[in-house]
């Protein structure tokens, strides 16, 4: 069996740390993470390994994830190629935005490495793992890295696909759009309700049926056939008037406004596209 230490123990490492050690084939080992609580969270959530909370600490291991977040990457990765004792192993983070060469330090030493971003939403370990089945994850990096890479996640559930480096930057970008901008959205509609003067349980009433409704449709009907409101309907005044109340209301969200109605504009008279 092999063996993978964790270095970050957030909740992509939780949940990833947690999925191998079920599936077998890896070990986890060691969980490094800045201060004992978080490390022994983290292997008590994945249920084995060891919290280990210095470098020197770490022992050698297969696989090495790097989960922490994107500005800590090249950092840690510069610190554990300082580990001569270490033997060449595979490492591989985790950002949807940053390449493999993030990790050059340690591809300098003779390491394998690579980049596996898997579009879900971790805000929760627990559903994360409940949702993870058929997730797809976004391989780069060096070509024997990514074949242990892509059998791994799909055991894990994943739906692997390879993706250039130069792509990632707007790959992740979509993924921003789709699901961190959704909750930015959802609150600034029920800040104007509440500021409309709707009842605070009408406005919870809303979250759980309208945003549920229209995802429900995008799913069925596809982007442009979802599409509803004035921009849809080509009504320029509407939006023009709603666009300055808003802007007068909030001028970051009456900018917002306007470029999405131009964007929903665009969508309604595009080509219907297959589905």
């Amino acid at each position: 069996m092999k063996t993978i230490n964790l270095i970050g123990g957030g909740r992509v490492g939780q949940t990833l740390g947690r999925l191998m050690a079920q599936v077998g084939q890896y070990q986890v080992q060691d969980v490094l993470t800045r201060n004992a609580a978080s490390a022994q969270h983290a292997v008590d959530f994945i249920g084995t390994g060891r919290a280990v909370l210095h470098w020197q600490d770490l022992h050698p291991a297969d696989l090495w994830l790097l989960a922490v977040p994107d500005g800590q990457i090249a950092p840690v990765a510069a610190a554990l190629a300082l580990r001569n004792d270490l033997r060449p192993a595979l490492a591989f983070h985790a950002s949807g935005a940053l390449g493999a060469d993030t990790l050059q330090p340690l591809r300098d030493k003779g390491w394998r490495v690579a980049s596996a971003h898997c579009l879900l939403s971790f805000a929760s370990p627990n559903t994360a793992l409940e949702q993870f089945a058929g997730t797809p994850c976004a391989l780069e990096g060096d070509v024997q890295a990514l074949a242990e890479l892509r059998a791994l996640l799909t055991r894990l559930g994943a739906q692997c696909f390879d993706l250039n480096p130069e792509d990632k930057l707007l790959y992740h970008a979509g993924a921003v759009f789709a699901t961190n901008f959704l909750p930015v959205l959802q609150d600034l509609a029920e800040q104007l309700w509440q500021h409309s003067g709707m009842p605070p349980h009408l406005v919870k009433h809303l979250r759980a049926t309208l945003l549920h409704n229209a995802v429900n449709n995008i799913v069925k009907l596809g982007p442009q056939g979802a599409l509803t409101g004035p921009a849809a309907r080509g009504d320029s005044t509407l939006v023009s008037k709603q666009g300055q109340a808003v802007q007068q209301w909030n001028a970051s969200a009456g900018k917002a406004y306007q470029v999405l109605s131009d964007l929903a504009r665009q969508l309604a008279t595009q080509s219907p596209s297959p589905r």
